[in-house]
């Protein structure tokens, strides 16, 4: 099947679960907020990886659509909470006002709280027979050996002089991570034995790097409304970014690597990996 079409076909499809994921049952405003997050215009990237992951090894079908659901959840929180003031304080995500612009601090640290432990919650629920493992590799992915400590990390060293090794484990947890969550995540649902496993723990780390190395690019010389999000804010608050360890052109060059990287990983799968190995490869040329 067409990229394009698969992508867009699995895409459908989550945003039909995403749109009646939060229960009606939720007191506004917080209800609001948690959609408001959630439903943001977005690519479903992660939901997608997951979904396409499992389908290598198992035929498609929705019994997993609530782990793909609950990983956009988990990354539409972590965005809500980025975004905070007290964060990086960016007013602008997704092409809208932040969740806390539209809504306010408390609601938004609210809705963020509540999209997290929802998450779980449909995880945990599942009948599905490897949901328990599933359901620990993304908490675990997620949390903080994942993407909370790399988050912590970018915190705790903005405005301090670039190391290189430094920049690699906070990039390693703060976007890798959540890429692992996604596809290892969909694997272990599948069955997946440890060597298929390694293998999209691999990939999973080659599309993280190099997507955060283009993120920072695009920081540099992104355009707002490509972006959906403010450009320049990196350089101006001392952000530890790539290409201020190793310069633009050697950043480039890194992302590239990274990029055969995840798509080297991906041989154990054969033609099976055609989506997941499409998606590094345009990940390397998006402009937003």
């Amino acid at each position: 099947m067409n990229y394009d079409v698969q992508a867009a076909e699995c895409r459908q499809r989550i945003e039909a679960a995403l749109k009646t994921a939060i229960p009606a049952t939720v007191v506004e405003p917080l209800r609001g907020a948690m959609e408001y997050a959630l439903l943001a215009p977005g690519k479903r990237l992660r939901p997608m990886l997951l979904l396409e992951a499992h389908g290598m090894l198992s035929p498609a079908g929705n019994d997993v659509m609530d782990f793909a659901v609950a990983l956009e959840m988990i990354h539409a929180y972590s965005l809500v909470h980025d975004d905070l003031p007290a964060m990086d304080n960016d007013v602008l995500r997704r092409g809208q006002p932040t969740c806390h612009v539209a809504y306010g601090e408390a609601m938004a640290i609210l809705a963020g709280d509540g999209l997290l432990n929802l998450a779980h919650e449909l995880m945990l629920a599942s009948a599905h027979p490897r949901a328990l493992r599933a359901a620990h590799e993304i908490s675990a992915c997620a949390g903080v050996h994942g993407m909370v400590g790399g988050q912590a990390l970018d915190i705790a060293h903005t405005g301090h002089a670039v190391d290189r090794a430094l920049i690699e484990r906070m990039q390693t947890g703060k976007t890798a991570a959540l890429f692992r969550a996604a596809v290892c995540g969909g694997l272990i649902l599948a069955g997946a034995d440890e060597a298929q496993l390694a293998a999209g723990a691999d990939y999973s780390l080659g599309l993280g790097r190099a997507f955060q190395i283009i993120d920072d690019l695009l920081d540099l010389h992104g355009d707002a409304a490509q972006l959906g999000k403010t450009p320049g804010k990196d350089e101006a608050e001392g952000k530890l970014t790539w290409p201020a360890a190793v310069g633009e052109s050697q950043a480039r060059e890194d992302a590239r690597y990274w990029t055969q990287f995840a798509v080297d990983a991906l041989a154990p799968f054969g033609d099976r990996a055609t989506f997941l190995r499409e998606t590094a490869l345009r990940a390397l040329n998006r402009i937003s």
